[in-house]
């Protein structure tokens, strides 16, 4: 990764890519043809058995295509106890062993939302007790530290809609609890914003702590029927919560500035949700036009 420079990739999602198998998703050659065709050279894995598991075929299909990994993503629910560490590792040793054999440097960790990310069902509560919130620290701690020792990989901690990491107070606390040589931010602008946050402020705040980004923005006006409505994630995400730059919120070009300020390499990941896609057709010129977008937005910019 060249040095100073933010590096402009993609992801399966901005393909309305959540799941591993889901006929009403784009196939996996297709993503990476048209993720090639829009000029981008870094992608994330995305949900695990979404592209070939097997090192060697998906080297080679990357390879065919000029394109690299960055990142694989994994989901965790720590909160929840100390038995979730058996259920989270087996999926993360899997995410971590072919990310690593990809050449990526990165896990993004998501955690467990509350309610149901298709059927927005409740399945928890939205607070966490104190015991939880420790199992929560403690559980990304443990999982950094072997994902370092073992496959060189650094976590990224992405906060989210509806989970119980979202708000900023709520991003501030895990920063503050967490190991930092374990555990950094991958923020997500859009994510950040849906919960009230503000990226530009907490990169500021926590330079240090800001080892990956997601770029993407919300529709205000949605965004404020969401509010009004207490409309759960997948509601908002149908809805069109998550719009295509410049239109939305945040500025993405402020953000650009301060990840810039930063001084040091940075992904800079594009990721707008949009499950499901019921035109395949639709995310390959958004992805063209977003790409040229944030890259006219820095002067250290890059997508290699």
């Amino acid at each position: 990764m060249t040095e100073n420079k933010l590096i402009i990739g993609t992801a399966p999602d901005s393909w309305g890519v959540w799941f591993a198998r889901d006929p009403r998703q784009a196939p996996w050659q297709r993503f990476l043809d048209e993720a090639a065709e829009a000029g981008y050279r870094w992608i994330e894995l995305g949900p695990y058995g979404y592209l070939p598991a097997d090192p060697v075929r998906l080297a080679d299909e990357l390879a065919q295509r000029g394109l690299q990994v960055s990142a694989g993503t994994v989901f965790t629910a720590f909160h929840r106890g100390a038995d979730q560490w058996e259920q989270a590792w087996e999926p993360a040793r899997r995410v971590a062993e072919l990310t690593a054999a990809m050449g990526g440097r990165h896990l993004v960790v998501i955690p467990a939302m509350w309610r149901d990310d298709v059927t927005g069902e409740a399945i928890e509560s939205s607070d966490l007790s104190p015991e939880q919130l420790q199992d929560l620290f403690l559980g990304h701690n443990r999982l950094g530290k072997v994902l370092a020792e073992d496959y060189g990989l650094q976590q990224q901690f992405h906060p989210h809609a509806d989970s119980h990491v979202c708000a900023q107070p709520d991003i501030e606390r895990f920063l503050q609890e967490t190991d930092p040589a374990l555990v950094s931010l991958c923020l997500d602008t859009g994510h950040a914003q849906y919960g009230d946050a503000d990226s530009v402020e907490l990169m500021a705040n926590y330079p240090e702590r800001i080892g990956y980004l997601h770029l993407k923005q919300v529709d205000p006006q949605v965004l404020d029927r969401v509010r009004r409505e207490n409309l759960t994630w997948a509601a908002a995400n149908l809805a069109g919560v998550m719009s295509e730059p410049p239109g939305g919120l945040p500025d993405l070009s402020l953000v650009i500035a301060a990840a810039e300020e930063l001084n040091r390499p940075l992904f800079g990941i594009v990721e707008q949700d949009m499950y499901p896609v019921a035109n395949l057709d639709v995310p390959l010129p958004i992805a063209r036009r977003t790409r040229n977008y944030l890259l006219s937005c820095g002067s250290r910019t890059r997508v290699s």
